[in-house]
C-alpha cells in the first residue's frame, strides 16, 4: 500500500528548500525529527479540506477498515465530539433536543462534547457488581430500557472495549437501534486492532454507524493519532459532513508528524500485520491459560488487554504494578483492585515470555480481601452543560457531601469519573473517591442559582 504523505514529506526534507514558512524551527533539528514537520504548503493537502495526498491516504485507511474514514491527529476526543455533533446536526426530528443513551462508564472527554453541544444524556447503569469503569450494555437490557421510553432516543453510545478490557455485544445492540431508528456510536479506542483478528472484532463490521480508534493505543503510531469511522450503512450525509464537523473543535494546525504515522500505519497493516496478529494473539492466550493455572485471576475478554486482579495472590493493583516497575516492566494504569497489561504484537514473543516469567517469579502471599465500594447513582440537580460552565471552587472531597460537581476533574489513565458534572455528591461518592485516591472535587459554588 502506498503512502503518499510520507512520501511527500520525505521528498521535501531532502530538497533543502528554505522554509519560509511555519513551523518556526525551519527544519534545523532540535529533537531530530523537525526536518518532516511542515504545515500546509503548496502539496501538501489540507487535513480537513483533503483533496489530495491526505485524501488519498484516508481512502487507503478506509479501505482497511471498510468504512468512511477519517485522520484525528487530536486523539479520539476529537472524533467523540465529532460524533455527538454529528447526530445532533441530523436528529430524527428537526429543532428537537437531542438526546442520548450513554453507558456510564464514557470517557471525560464524552461529557466535555455533551456540556460543549448541550446534548440530553440518560445514563445506562453498571450492572451489580460492576466497577465504576465497567457497564455491561445487553441487547436485553437495551430494548426493556426503550420500551419504558415514551420514544427513543437519537442515539446510543457505548464504550468498548472499556477500559478493564470488557467489550459488549455491539451486533446485538446494533440490531436493537436499527430496529428503532436509532444510531449506534462506540468509543472504540482502546480496540483499533480489533478489526485485524482472525475474526474481526470491531465495531464497524458488527453493525456500528460510527466509531472512534485511537491507532496510538493498539498499533505503532505516534500518541495523538486516531481515526473517525462513519460506516457505509450510515446516512450518506454524516461521511459529508464530517470533515467539516471535526474542523469545528480541530485546531487548523495539524500535527504532519502525526498525519505522516497514520499513513505509514496503512503500510503496515496492509503487508502482514493480520498474520503477526493472530499468531500473537494465540500464544498470548497460551501463556494467559499458563497465569491462570498458576493461580492468577483476570477480568475482560479483550484478547491483547491483560487486566489482572491480583488480590488473589496478596497484591494490590498499585503493589504489582510496583514489583513490575521494579524489574523493568511499565503498566498501562492501576488501581486497587486491578493492574492493566496492553500487549501487542511489537512486544514479540521474547517479550510476551519475560512478562510470564516476571510474573511467575513473584511470590505468592496471603490473600487479600476485596471490597470496592458499590456503583451508586447520583442524582442530577442541573445539566453537564449548566455545571461545567458555572463558576466552581475546588475543594477536598471530605468537604463535599450535598454539593454539586461542576466538572469531571479526573485524571487519565482512566479518565473515567465516578460522578458526573451537575450530579449531587453523596455519602457513597465520597467513600468510592477516597477509595480510588481522588482528594479533590471542583464543585459549585453554593447559592448560584442552581
Amino acid at each position: 500500500m502506498n503512502t503518499p504523505i510520507c512520501d511527500f514529506v520525505k521528498r521535501y526534507a531532502e530538497s533543502s528548500a528554505m522554509r519560509l514558512h511555519m513551523p518556526g524551527h525551519k527544519g534545523i533539528p532540535l529533537l531530530g525529527m523537525e526536518q518532516l514537520d511542515i504545515t500546509e504548503i503548496d502539496g501538501a493537502d489540507s487535513l480537513f479540506e483533503a483533496k489530495g495526498i491526505i485524501a488519498e491516504s484516508e481512502q487507503n485507511a478506509g479501505e482497511l477498515f471498510g468504512a468512511h474514514t477519517f485522520y484525528s491527529t487530536e486523539g479520539s476526543s476529537l472524533c467523540i465530539r465529532a460524533m455527538l455533533a454529528l447526530v445532533m446536526q441530523n436528529p430524527p426530528k428537526r429543532g428537537e433536543k437531542t438526546l442520548i443513551l450513554a453507558g456510564r462508564n464514557a470517557h471525560r472527554s464524552f461529557l466535555s462534547a455533551v456540556a460543549l453541544l448541550d446534548v440530553d444524556v440518560e445514563w445506562l447503569w453498571p450492572q451489580e457488581g460492576e466497577s465504576y469503569l465497567s457497564c455491561t450494555v445487553t441487547p436485553e437490557g437495551l430494548e426493556q430500557h426503550l420500551a419504558a421510553m415514551e420514544q427513543p432516543p437519537a442515539a446510543l453510545y457505548v464504550t468498548s472495549p472499556d477500559y478493564l478490557g470488557n467489550c459488549v455485544d455491539i451486533q446485538g445492540l446494533a440490531a436493537v437501534c436499527h430496529r428503532h431508528g436509532m444510531l449506534l456510536l462506540v468509543d472504540n479506542a482502546h480496540g483499533a486492532y480489533l478489526k485485524f483478528l482472525p475474526i474481526s472484532r470491531h465495531p464497524m463490521d458488527l453493525g456500528a454507524d460510527l466509531c472512534c480508534d485511537s491507532a496510538h493505543k493498539t498499533l505503532p503510531a505516534l500518541t495523538g493519532c486516531a481515526y473517525l469511522h462513519v460506516s457505509k450503512t450510515a446516512p450518506a450525509c454524516m461521511a459529508e459532513q464530517a470533515k467539516d464537523t471535526m474542523a469545528l473543535f480541530a485546531s487548523t494546525s495539524p500535527s504532519y508528524l502525526l498525519l505522516q504515522s497514520l499513513d505509514a500505519v496503512n503500510r503496515y497493516l496492509a503487508d502482514g500485520f493480520a498474520a503477526q496478529l493472530s499468531a500473537f494473539a494465540a500464544v498470548a492466550a497460551q501463556q494467559k491459560s499458563i497465569l491462570i493455572e498458576q493461580g492468577y485471576s483476570f477480568c475482560g475478554d479483550e484478547p491483547l488487554k491483560w487486566t489482572i486482579r491480583p488480590r488473589t495472590r496478596g497484591y494490590s493493583g498499585a503493589d504489582l504494578a510496583a514489583e513490575l516497575g521494579k524489574r523493568g516492566i511499565v503498566c498501562e494504569f492501576f488501581d486497587l483492585d486491578h493492574c492493566v497489561l496492553m500487549l501487542s504484537p511489537a512486544l514479540g514473543e521474547e517479550g510476551l515470555q519475560q512478562l510470564c516469567t516476571t510474573l511467575a517469579a513473584l511470590p505468592v502471599h496471603p490473600a487479600l480481601a476485596s471490597d470496592p465500594p458499590p456503583f451508586c447513582m447520583q442524582q442530577r440537580v442541573c445539566s453537564p452543560r449548566e455545571a461545567a460552565l458555572a463558576p466552581a471552587e475546588t475543594l477536598p472531597v471530605g468537604r463535599c457531601i450535598g454539593r454539586v460537581l461542576a466538572r469531571a476533574t479526573v485524571s487519565c489513565p482512566p479518565a473515567v469519573p465516578i460522578v458526573v458534572c451537575g450530579e449531587r455528591i453523596d455519602e457513597n461518592a465520597i467513600r468510592a473517591m477516597v477509595y480510588y485516591g481522588i482528594e479533590t472535587c471542583a464543585v459549585l459554588i453554593e447559592n448560584d442559582g442552581i
